[in-house]
């Protein structure tokens, strides 16, 4: 799931953070992910363990708010139409919601492996 990212390098320098945020908005909105109602985090593929197990943990209320983004979005498709501009996904509105469920189930496998890979050895008296 997790890919290499300039994000943090980006957001650690003010100056390069204020030049790079008009060309994300740009590319948030020429993506057209939002014109369809959908949110960012809609778009991971579920097809890892890890993903299907942080759409399980959701929230009921969140999960049938991404199944319902999901399905308009795919009605929308199959019209060739796009949402009037009062139902498409504001900026603001698209927020991380799965994003972070998922990169703490990476850390928790990463937990679970560093303790099955550890060796306990009995201390010699």
């Amino acid at each position: 799931m997790s890919a290499p990212s300039l994000a943090g390098y980006i957001v650690k320098r003010p100056w390069l953070k204020r030049w790079m945020m008009p060309l994300a908005n740009w590319y948030a909105d020429a993506a057209g992910y939002r014109k369809l109602g959908l949110r960012a985090d809609d778009l991971i593929p579920e097809e890892s363990d890890t993903v299907l197990l942080a759409l399980k943990r959701l929230p009921p209320k969140e999960a049938y708010d991404r199944v319902f983004r999901l399905r308009r979005a795919f009605q929308c498709s199959l019209a060739h139409q796009l949402l009037p501009k009062d139902q498409q996904t504001k900026p603001e509105e698209d927020y991380a919601y799965l994003s972070p469920v998922i990169k703490e189930i990476e850390a928790e496998s990463r937990e679970r492996d560093d303790l099955e890979a550890m060796v306990v050895s009995k201390r010699k008296k």
